[in-house]
């Protein structure tokens, strides 16, 4: 059994004092996030080539400018803003949308998520204090649950760009005049606060709270760190993977066909197909699970195995969650994929034989014929189906609405309903990750859910239930009936925005010329 690591801001702040008057406040970039959003700015942009050649060129001469010192933070956002002039600013708002679901969501460490979801628990007051734009940080301040967000600004006029910056810049003393701003506003005492930093240039702030914590510093930061004894704290969870991960992950992958090629055998003299698989599948889950360095801890197991013939039902984070599933489940078990997997040479194929049947997620009347032969496989051969209710990978640890196929299944087989809660999958490999890295992945085996008495009449708050039992689960809010309610009949292109949660707040630092729009932004010298 592998020793977690130690956590010791984390468990500072579990032995912390509770209360509203205590502030928790993070730096964005390398505190938060793996890297430089601004980074990923730039390359999404590149990629989109949305950059003309004199751009790049500025650009380049900018950021090469900057990190010679010959020019500062000042005249960086000076140059950048320049470059924002024209620019409507709600198509900046969806750019920075999707740069967090391209890019961003992944670099969040789930080390800081911790730290900042245990400071929500004391009640404390949870802020991000960064010198990158609020198109950059508000999103993956939602996803967190942080409200408060000070950060620079550009000047806006009627919802354009003017290529000017709006100052103070949330950098250096400006962070200070902004936890200042928050301090008067909400009563805190910073004498009693934390920040969390990676960058030396973060130092006027990290002096001025009572409680400074360097998150993965730099080399200037951790110089000045070890004179004054303030704690450090690193994670490798996110960044540049190492070769070793590498070669884990790709091992890992090809497992699966080494593991069904160990399996042939067995089908090739006993002619059982059946039992081929079982020992393919418990193989494939044994193996890519111990390679990657993924350990489980598993609460109430035994309801993996004590209403067999049953759904299962898991929250899909990871792409880790297939080996996850085959070490849990192990034996008589068929699943449900999406059709474009059935297309992938070699995996398609190999699935298929192991009980995937492959459906169209955008045609729900084909979805539901196509997975007829599964009540046949439940009720005739004793298999288990085990189905990702929420249909597609989610980009953070939040549960995402459930689709109903798996329930109308449960209750057309007349099986029970297994709910598989995966705690930290994304803790291995995030949406859009590649790379899959050592950890313990937590999970919760809840008690099977009678189905015989469901009606599709019904069916609706059976889902609601069943959800609820996972949002308990992950400590996280309920669905109340009403919210359902309007979820369920709400047009299609409307359920996503009643789902999405309460708007982040920006509040800059003492603007001397207040820009009229409900978003501001900017910043990136060490963008964070």
């Amino acid at each position: 059994m592998r020793v977690p690591r130690p956590q010791p801001h984390l468990e500072e702040v579990l032995a912390s004092e509770p209360g509203p008057h205590i502030a928790a406040l993070f730096d964005f970039d390398g505190t938060i996030i793996s890297g430089y959003s601004a980074t990923a700015m730039l390359r999404e942009k590149f990629q989109r080539r949305e950059m003309s050649v004199e751009e790049i060129a500025e650009t380049a001469n900018v950021l090469a400018q900057h990190s010679l010192g010959s020019i500062g933070f000042s005249g960086l956002m000076t140059a950048a803003a320049k470059f924002m002039k024209g620019v409507d600013e709600e198509s900046f708002v969806e750019f920075g949308e999707e740069l967090y679901r391209k890019h961003i969501a992944r670099k969040i460490y789930p080390e800081t998520r911790a730290i900042i979801e245990a400071h929500q628990a004391k009640g404390h007051r949870v802020a991000i204090i960064s010198s990158a734009t609020i198109y950059q940080i508000e999103p993956t301040a939602r996803d967190l649950g942080i409200t408060d967000v000070k950060c620079s600004s550009y000047e806006i006029e009627d919802g354009v760009f003017t290529g000017e910056i709006i100052r103070p810049l949330c950098f250096g003393e400006g962070k200070v005049l902004a936890a200042e701003e928050l301090a008067a506003e909400y009563g805190l005492d910073l004498d009693q606060s934390f920040f969390y930093s990676d960058s030396d240039d973060d130092i006027e702030l990290l002096e001025r709270v009572g409680k400074p914590r360097p998150l993965n510093p730099n080399m200037k930061l951790k110089g000045i760190a070890d004179e004054r004894n303030w704690p450090v704290q690193r994670f490798a969870s996110r960044g540049t993977p190492s070769w070793v991960d590498y070669t884990r992950t790709i091992y890992a992958t090809g497992s699966l066909v080494g593991a069904f090629a160990a399996g042939l055998p067995i089908w090739a003299l006993t002619r059982s197909q059946r039992e081929a698989v079982n020992f393919s599948m418990g193989l494939f889950g044994d193996f890519a699970t111990a390679i990657t360095g993924v350990e489980l801890e598993v609460e109430d197991e035994r309801h993996l195995w004590s209403s067999r013939p049953c759904v299962f039902i898991f929250n899909h984070q990871s792409k880790a969650d297939v080996m996850i599933l085959a070490k849990l489940i192990r034996r008589d078990m068929g699943g449900v994929g999406k059709k474009e997997i059935k297309d992938i040479p070699i995996l398609g194929k190999l699935m298929e034989w192991g009980g995937t049947v492959f459906v169209d997620r955008a045609d729900g009347k084909s979805a539901i014929k196509a997975m007829e032969p599964l009540v046949d496989a439940i009720q005739q051969e004793g298999k288990s189906i085990c189905i990702a209710p929420e249909g597609t990978r989610s980009l953070t640890p939040k549960l995402e609405p459930f689709k109903k196929g798996a329930f109308h299944l449960a209750m057309q087989a007349r099986v029970p309903i297994v709910p598989i809660v995966i705690h930290n999958a994304t803790d291995v490999a995030p949406k859009n990750e590649f790379v899959m890295r050592p950890a313990t992945v937590r999970v919760t085996v809840l008690p099977p859910v009678d189905t015989s008495k469901w009606t599709p009449k019904t069916i609706s708050n059976h889902v609601r239930d069943v959800r609820n039992m996972f949002l308990r689960t992950l400590g996280q809010p309920e669905e109340s009936v009403a919210e359902s309610v309007a979820t369920e009949t709400a047009p299609p292109k409307e359920k996503a925005a009643k789902a999405k949660p309460e708007k982040v707040t920006e509040k800059k630092p003492a603007p001397k010329k207040k820009a009229p729009a409900k978003k501001p932004a900017a910043r990136k010298g060490k963008t964070g």
